[in-house]
């Protein structure tokens, strides 16, 4: 007997509509799901209600009208207020629901967060994403998952719609890993684009066109052509704000002094970036880590 979830397309609720969840939610209601979101935050941006998002009022009247409920929040706390804070996504769960974390956090709270999800009835995924403010809107982000393969399987025609390489990495907690080893690679090669930069503008050669020239060989890189570019036109309005990036190589930082791992070059770049919000970049763009090399150059790459 064919389920009914394979006949009729889920009701999904998402809960924050920001630089990265507006556009997300936004392709899920152009492939014709029914979308419910909350008021608690802010209204859902026109482009939202023009598509025919639904509002209610709580994270659990959210979680009550929906079968799978998406979360994209900023950090750890606000995904546990969510979840579990007055009038929370919990209160709203039963039997058959699927969670879906979004957001980037701890994976040790991921994991504490799906055991208390669980005995709801309901079940459980991490699934932060990579590629930012452009992959979101592009439908082409990046979706890590931790979780049970069912779960997965149930939420790939979702996933499908928002991103193009989606993994399972193994049990809960594995997907929040997996973006925290992502935001390692990412800032890293963002400070080395940024060093390689400052240096080329220093010693006197046009960066823009160093960039062109690094864009044809083995140093190639998304980053280089996304955030190089950034640096070089100084448009640091944000896809992925500093502050969001400091906070997921905390995460780092603090897994790594857990398991007793060194991470020395991920030091040095959080510090760049501290630098940067304690001179009032916070919210700039994650590309503004070149702002820091060009104090301590005393040359500006541009």
């Amino acid at each position: 007997m064919t389920s009914k979830r394979t006949m009729t397309m889920e009701k999904i609720g998402f809960i924050g509509l920001g630089i990265m969840g507006t556009p997300m939610a936004g392709h899920l209601l152009d492939a014709g799901y029914e979308v419910v979101t909350t008021d608690h935050f802010a209204k859902p941006a026109p482009e939202l209600s023009a598509k025919g998002i639904k509002v209610v009022t709580g994270n659990d009247a959210v979680a009550r009208a929906a079968d799978i409920i998406i979360l994209m929040v900023p950090d750890t706390p606000q995904v546990e207020e969510v979840l579990f804070g007055g009038k929370g996504v919990a209160e709203g769960l039963s039997t058959g629901k699927l969670v879906i974390d979004m957001s980037s956090i701890s994976p040790i709270f991921t994991k504490e967060f799906a055991a208390k999800v669980k005995t709801t009835g309901a079940d459980y995924l991490d699934a932060p994403v990579s590629g930012g403010e452009v992959g979101a809107k592009a439908a082409s982000l990046a979706i890590m998952v931790g979780g049970e393969e069912a779960s997965f399987d149930r939420a790939r025609p979702i996933f499908d719609k928002l991103g193009k390489n989606i993994t399972l990495v193994g049990p809960n907690g594995s997907g929040q890993t997996a973006k925290v080893a992502n935001q390692i690679i990412v800032a890293l090669t963002i400070e080395a684009v940024a060093e390689a930069l400052v240096f080329a503008s220093k010693a006197g050669a046009d960066p823009a066109k160093v960039r062109q020239a690094l864009m044809g060989g083995l140093a190639n890189s998304r980053i280089l052509e996304v955030h190089g570019e950034r640096m070089i036109k100084r448009s640091f309005a944000p896809g992925f704000r500093i502050e969001l990036h400091q906070k997921d190589l905390n995460l780092a930082l603090e897994g790594a002094k857990s398991l007793g791992v060194a991470l020395p070059n991920t030091s040095t770049t959080q510090q760049l970036f501290n630098a940067c919000a304690a001179n009032g970049g916070a919210r700039d763009d994650h590309s503004g880590v070149v702002k820091a090399l060009e104090l301590m150059a005393g040359h500006p790459v541009a």
